[in-house]
């Protein structure tokens, strides 16, 4: 039997329990037609409990005998009620009864496996869950589905737009669960995990309204959410007030100041601090776990790359939305920048662009008048003889064939810094950002001293350290410890250690 349907078996036996404690109180002050109405109802009940165990389970079980046994005294109890001594004996031995049948629905009937279900939406982020998943799935003990759910563009006025649904798109030792063939209100799984936390919230997306963060909690003992990004640092305080936050019932982040900020933020709404702190769980993120997974990997290039990347180094870039908005109608200016640089680098160097998997829809939705000249761009740069455009659903190969990395910051730094590689990143304001004054070797390399990455500010930063590319690369060990601090368990236990926790409480 499900455990949740034990819960709440057993929490009407121990209202029939109540009733029964107040009538051996109080039974004196009761009339026989007020008893008479009680103990039809608690008939009723517990016949209700007695069809539920023998749905689930078929006839002949012990708590079933008892509770046939409990409906006959509590029906001799109704005539007799005039007799004191009668009602008296009889209550005591229904409080012991009642015991037995708790007892017995909690013991004697074995508990079924636990059902686990993970709602992904983008198959690009499905390694937010991927190792809590492997670690469900390999438990005997339980029944773990995958359930990619369907989402929407938002049109700038925020209405729905296209939808898409991406059940198709996930490796293929993935089994994938239709979500219109699984009811979460009728299964009742013992365990939800998310990725998504923004419900409606989203300018840019919206997972399909039946799957809120706050309709699907009211279908599962446990809503537990897992970030699908990870933060390099600070972060901005919205991501801690999110509707997958606010109610989900347990939330796993990277790290404890990580884990300290969401408490200290929430708290601020005036939710409870005991609450908040022991539902918010620092473990790392699982993300982590794909790129330890990937790096013990022996270095192979893909053969659909080797004539671009072959004999020369190879530069993992990345763009994210944040750069997209931040930089406004200079986004597209910046990006042609950095591509003159890596023409001038085109000889020792080969570059992998991987875009942010919503940078179409986000400038599609908040930047529109960028649009033809973002496909131009990328059209032109997947002709160069340096450059690979990675639509990949994964990043992860081209990760483990780059050698270093340049682009946004944000949270795909955190995850390539568990690689050791060197990685540069550059700045969100161009170009006010970037000082027209050239940096020294020296004092480049002394910037980076306590992070695992450097930072672009003269307009000469990604020359420099494109030319000195091996240097950086003997820092590996030092950027290593740094990363440790950054994010728990970059050992590939994250998802083992998540699934343990959720499910041995």
């Amino acid at each position: 039997m499900r455990k949740y349907i034990k819960t709440d078996l057993c929490n009407i036996i121990e209202q029939l329990a109540s009733v029964n404690e107040t009538l051996i109180n109080k039974g004196k002050d009761v009339s026989q037609e007020q008893v008479q109405e009680i103990l039809t109802d608690c008939q009723q009940d517990a016949v209700d409990v007695g069809n539920k165990i023998e749905e689930v389970e078929g006839e002949g079980t012990e708590a079933v005998h008892l509770l046939e046994e409990y409906c006959e005294k509590v029906y001799l109890l109704c005539v007799n009620w005039v007799d004191v001594k009668l009602h008296d004996k009889e209550l005591k031995n229904i409080r012991v009864l009642l015991n037995k049948v708790k007892n017995s629905i909690l013991y004697a009937i074995k508990d079924s496996k636990k059902e686990v279900v993970f709602l992904p939406y983008k198959a690009s982020m499905w390694d937010s869950l991927e190792s809590v998943w492997k670690a469900a799935d390999e438990d005997p003990e339980c029944d773990a589905y995958v359930i990619p759910i369907p989402y929407y563009d938002k049109n700038p006025d925020g209405s729905f737009g296209e939808m898409h649904y991406e059940g198709d798109l996930y490796p293929k030792y993935v089994p994938i669960t239709d979500w219109q063939a699984y009811d979460l209100e009728k299964r009742h799984p013992d365990v939800i995990f998310i990725h998504n936390p923004y419900d409606g919230g989203n300018h840019i997306t919206s997972v399909h309204p039946q799957y809120y963060s706050k309709e699907i909690r009211k279908y599962t003992e446990k809503l537990a959410y897992i970030p699908y990004f990870v933060f390099p640092g600070n972060f901005a305080e919205h991501f801690a007030l999110t509707s997958g936050v606010l109610f989900a019932d347990c939330i796993y982040v990277q790290n404890d100041f990580t884990k300290k900020k969401y408490i200290e933020t929430i708290c601020k709404q005036g939710l409870s601090e005991e609450y908040i702190r022991e539902k918010i769980r620092a473990f790392g993120s699982p993300k982590t776990d794909k790129v330890y997974q990937v790096i013990k990997r022996e270095k192979q290039i893909p053969e659909m790359w080797r004539e671009k990347l072959e004999g020369k180094k190879v530069v993992f870039l990345n763009t994210n939305v944040g750069l997209i908005l931040k930089n406004s109608d200079n986004f597209t200016d910046n990006i042609e920048r950095m591509f003159s640089v890596f023409e001038q680098f085109s000889e020792k160097f080969s570059v992998i662009w991987r875009e942010h998997p919503l940078s179409v829809s986000t400038i599609k939705s908040l930047r529109p008048a960028l649009l033809d000249r973002y496909y131009e761009i990328k059209e032109k740069f997947s002709q160069k003889s340096w450059g690979i455009l990675d639509e990949n659903i994964e990043l992860y190969d081209a990760m483990h064939v780059s050698d270093c990395y340049y682009g946004a910051g944000g949270s795909l730094i955190t995850l390539y810094s568990v690689t050791g590689k060197p990685m540069l990143v550059t700045d969100y304001s161009y170009p006010s950002g970037i000082n027209q004054d050239e940096i020294t070797l020296e004092a480049f390399l002394d910037s980076g001293k306590n992070k695992t990455y450097y930072s672009e500010r003269n307009i000469n930063t990604l020359s420099l350290y494109l030319s000195n590319l091996d240097v950086l690369e003997r820092l590996r060990e030092n950027r290593i410890e740094i990363i440790k601090r950054c994010t728990y368990n970059i050992d590939g236990t994250v998802g083992e250690k998540i699934y343990n926790n959720i499910c041995g409480e």
